[in-house]
């Protein structure tokens, strides 16, 4: 193609994170696609590792042994309490002259979170292109956890993107699928650590039957999506099927604490019926081999590719796009790489950007201008959660919406310009707007946006105006 800067901003934003302002804008330009190519070529560039980010079963050992230390205080409190003398007085009464106690220290689950959200924004602030951060957000989204759910959820959700999505987004989807419908986040979101086939021992023993909140989802947003062609019996035979799929618990009687497990006791027995086959195998082969069944899907390809370029190109993405991709999707057995590849080499891939930045992403770009990630992780936790976007914490299994109207609300659009406010009033030594403006935008920012920031009547007033432009809101 005839490249030119105005490709290559576009080629930051709708596909990366922003350009950096350290010329990456003029690097992008003479190669817009070999540009974001070579970043998906570099080996291991999704992986994530570092000082406080532990492996899962590490993560929930420790809230295991937190939770146990509680309980056990809680117990002597109350036998303390059981054998004070009655009308002596408490603690509460004379405590008004008492000096105040310590402040707690924070829990496990809040050190663990804070310590994957710091990982995760410094690596897309840090990152060259940022394509890939993205992708790694899309696939988060597409496969949510949310930690409003439970602490058991809020200290491994971080986990749960290093381990079941990081290593293969630019792999095969079906091995993403099977990695994150067996982790130990996504079994305890959607409550399949406790369902039991009713016709297995367990089952028998406690009459308790299958739970279909996991199945529920995989048919209608992991793979097929709605309208995919299934019906209320596929969900409840999926549901079967996952039976046993659990989370080995604290006393380690399926395996290591916090790790995947399978409880054959609690296995629904026998054969079951998915979408007219037929699915025999024993144990968890049989749920193995009926997700593989479903992310192979012609449905699920068709899903997967809709998602895909309505995330990155357009709310209403064009039909024949949404094709090109399905039908690459379906030929190469979900290689996630190749659908990426296709989609960068598609003509729509640099039409004008329609899309608006989530709160992440906006957080992001403006971090990345700024030429550093806070160190504290608050910083960006904080406005994430007044915009709308609290990191991990979806209000539904849905995922945070991709419509660029939802970011766009007149609401929304003033709290980002309150943080841009004070964002570039913070700045002991701020940088040129104008220059800062070529250098993250170049050719492609519009004349209304230069003569917004001439009219700034300070440095710090053009950054906030430049922050909340169409160059840095949309891509």
């Amino acid at each position: 193609m005839a490249s030119n800067p105005q490709d290559g901003f576009i080629a930051f934003n709708r596909f990366g994170h922003g350009a950096r302002g350290d010329g990456d804008l003029a690097a992008a330009s003479g190669d817009p696609r070999g540009f974001l190519t070579a970043e998906l070529d570099q080996p291991g560039i999704a992986l994530l590792d570092g000082p406080g980010l532990h492996p899962t079963p590490a993560a929930l050992q420790t809230l295991f042994a937190d939770e146990d230390l509680k309980k056990a205080e809680r117990e002597r409190a109350a036998q303390v309490t059981d054998a004070a003398p009655a009308g002596s007085p408490g603690e509460a009464i004379t405590a008004g002259g008492a000096p105040k106690p310590p402040p707690k220290p924070p829990s496990p689950e809040q050190v663990a979170y804070r310590a994957e959200a710091a990982a995760r924004f410094q690596r897309a602030v840090l990152a060259r292109v940022g394509l890939v951060e993205r992708l790694v957000a899309f696939w988060s989204n597409h496969f949510c956890v949310s930690v409003a759910k439970s602490n058991l959820v809020r200290i491994d959700a971080g986990a749960f993107e290093r381990e079941a999505i990081r290593p293969h987004v630019l792999g095969r989807f079906a091995d993403m699928a099977l990695a994150v419908e067996s982790h130990p986040a996504m079994l305890y979101f959607l409550d399949n650590q406790q369902s039991i086939g009713p016709n297995s021992p367990a089952g028998q023993r406690q009459k308790r039957g299958a739970n279909e909140n996991l199945a529920r989802e995989i048919m209608e947003l992991h793979m097929l999506g709605v309208g995919g062609g299934y019906g209320q019996a596929d969900v409840a035979s999926l549901s079967r099927i996952i039976t046993g799929w659990t989370v080995a618990g604290r006393d380690g009687r399926l395996g290591e604490p916090g790790a995947f497990a399978f409880n054959a006791n609690a296995h629904e027995p026998g054969a079951q019926t998915l979408l007219g086959r037929t699915y025999a195998q024993d144990g968890l082969a049989q749920g193995r081999a009926a997700l593989l069944d479903l992310a192979r899907a012609p449905a699920t390809a068709q899903h997967i590719a809709t998602k895909f370029a309505r995330h990155f190109i357009a709310d209403a993405p064009p039909a024949p796009l949404v094709e090109r991709l399905a039908e690459n999707f379906r030929r190469t057995d979900g290689d996630l790489k190749a659908l990426t590849l296709s989609l960068i080499g598609a003509p729509e891939a640099f039409a004008p950007p329609t899309k608006m930045r989530s709160p992440w992403e906006f957080l992001v770009a403006a971090a990345r201008i700024a030429g550093r990630a806070p160190d504290d992780p608050g910083a960006f936790l904080g406005p994430l959660a007044l915009l709308g976007q609290p990191l991990w914490s979806a209000p539904s299994p849905n995922g945070y919406s991709d419509a660029a109207a939802v970011w766009a609300s007149p609401d929304g659009m003033k709290i980002r310009l309150d943080l841009a406010a004070q964002w570039a009033a913070k700045l002991r030594d701020p940088p040129d707007p104008h220059e800062t403006l070529d250098a993250i935008a170049g050719p492609g920012a519009s004349q209304e946006t230069r003569q917004a920031i001439a009219r700034a009547e300070s440095r710090q007033q053009g950054l906030a105006l430049l922050l909340m432009s169409p160059e840095v809101q949309r891509r």
